[in-house]
């Protein structure tokens, strides 16, 4: 039978039907798809999974600290916590927080270890309305909403540096999240988390809203001892630059926290000099460089921690000179940070969280990925050393500070095409 003639496929734009596919040719096609896909999809590279594999044990960790703090005391007594869940008590009272006996009972009450001698807050007085709701709260529910607390300050202070890291992806997020002195922070119960986040909201606001970037500096002054070369680029900065409006807001949050101080408990400020003064303080070993020039100069010689601080305040000034046009404090200013937790007359492992931002503008500015995925690996013998129960006290941290710095300078020396510094504030 002869075959018809299409007449529509002497239509202009006319498209012929294609035949079906056969089986083999659905069956070549299947074969080729994962093919394809494979080589579309990126690879990752080193830094990504260091930074899922720290990410993942620190997720861990978290996640059973959470679930057993709420269920045993102890975990609550052998922390730093018990120090501000007792130095509540007695505000709650508008008793002496630096009152021995008092705060040997209520630390002995709550499980402390007959081991530790009587432990107080060492944070300036201005610092005590902090500690002050801990004084209604049982020993337990305080030590869970503490520490979750100290969680909401870790994450919101990366949060808010994310703007002013250029567009840095959720990688350096979980890679400041993970940082292990931060993560021990929280277990600890300790407060440079909250110094952490005063940091970050300075860095965010100081160029819009100085009263609140000052305001802000409140919490850094929960620890002042680890900004010293920090603020005292700070200072000359803000006459260089007229920025009077952030002095007034950290000077008036300090004295709010003062007054807010003497009307919670008596004399707070002679109490605190004559703690700070004690043997007990003077004498005890923290891992850290200025502690141990201390005590392998002159072990008596309390002035020898204060030695190294002073010099990096001189290094500091000097370094900040020269840049003072551009003056960036993030880019330029991130290298004040491990510089003033080296320098610090102490500075404990927990502290060195404070770190974050600068380490985290490097790890954005580096063009090697190996150095990030070192950072992001830095934290495992960190952690590892802490489940196997080494003490923060031991000399075994010594190298942590070191490191950081270390690590900052290196990132420095091999930036990336993109800007490591900061974007300015959003």
């Amino acid at each position: 039978m002869p075959r018809k003639f299409d007449y529509a496929s002497t239509r202009p734009g006319y498209d012929p039907p294609r035949s079906c596919p056969t089986l083999a040719d659905r069956r070549i096609a299947c074969m080729e798809a994962p093919r394809e896909n494979a080589a579309a999809a990126p690879r990752p590279d080193a830094a990504a999974v260091s930074i899922a594999i720290a990410s993942g044990l620190a997720a861990a960790l978290v996640a059973i600290f959470l679930c057993v703090l709420p269920l045993t005391g102890s975990i609550a007594a052998s922390r730093d916590y018990v120090v501000y869940w007792a130095t509540g008590q007695q505000l709650a009272h508008s008793a002496n927080p630096y009152d021995a006996a008092a705060m040997d009972r209520l630390e002995r009450s709550a499980g402390l270890d007959a081991g530790y001698g009587t432990l107080y807050m060492r944070n300036p007085p201005w610092a005590l309305p902090l500690a002050l709701p801990l004084g209604f709260l049982p020993l337990r529910l305080g030590a869970t909403l503490w520490s979750l607390a100290l969680l909401g300050c870790l994450a919101g202070s990366v949060l808010l540096l994310r703007p002013l890291l250029a567009g840095c992806g959720n990688q350096l997020l979980w890679l400041g999240l993970s940082f292990a002195p931060a993560l021990v922070c929280v277990f600890m119960g300790q407060t440079a988390l909250f110094a952490l986040l005063g940091l970050a909201i300075f860095l965010r606001v100081h160029r819009q809203r100085l009263f609140s970037a000052g305001g802000a500096l409140w919490l850094c002054a929960l620890k002042p001892h680890l900004f010293l070369p920090f603020a005292a680029v700070l200072l000359v900065w803000i006459v260089v630059e007229r920025r009077y409006k952030i002095l007034a807001g950290a000077v008036l949050s300090l004295a709010a926290g003062s007054a807010a101080a003497a009307l919670l408990a008596p004399s707070p400020w002679r109490a605190y000099l004559a703690m700070m003064r004690a043997p007990s303080v003077q004498q005890e070993f923290v891992p850290c460089l200025a502690d141990a020039l201390r005590l392998w100069l002159r072990p008596d010689a309390a002035w020898l921690q204060y030695l190294p601080a002073v010099l990096a305040c001189l290094w500091a000034l000097g370094y900040y000179w020269p840049r003072r046009t551009c003056w960036d404090w993030l880019r330029d200013g991130g290298l004040l940070l491990p510089v003033s937790l080296l320098a610090a007359p102490y500075c404990w492992l927990y502290d060195q969280g404070l770190a974050i931002p600068a380490l985290l503008a490097a790890a954005r500015g580096t063009r090697s990925r190996l150095l990030v995925a070192a950072l992001a690996l830095a934290s495992l013998p960190i952690e590892a050393s802490l489940v196997a129960g080494v003490r923060v006290i031991s000399p075994i941290y010594l190298w942590t500070a070191p490191a950081w710095l270390a690590w900052y300078l290196l990132a420095r020396a091999f930036p990336g095409s993109a800007p490591d510094g900061a974007a300015g504030a959003a």
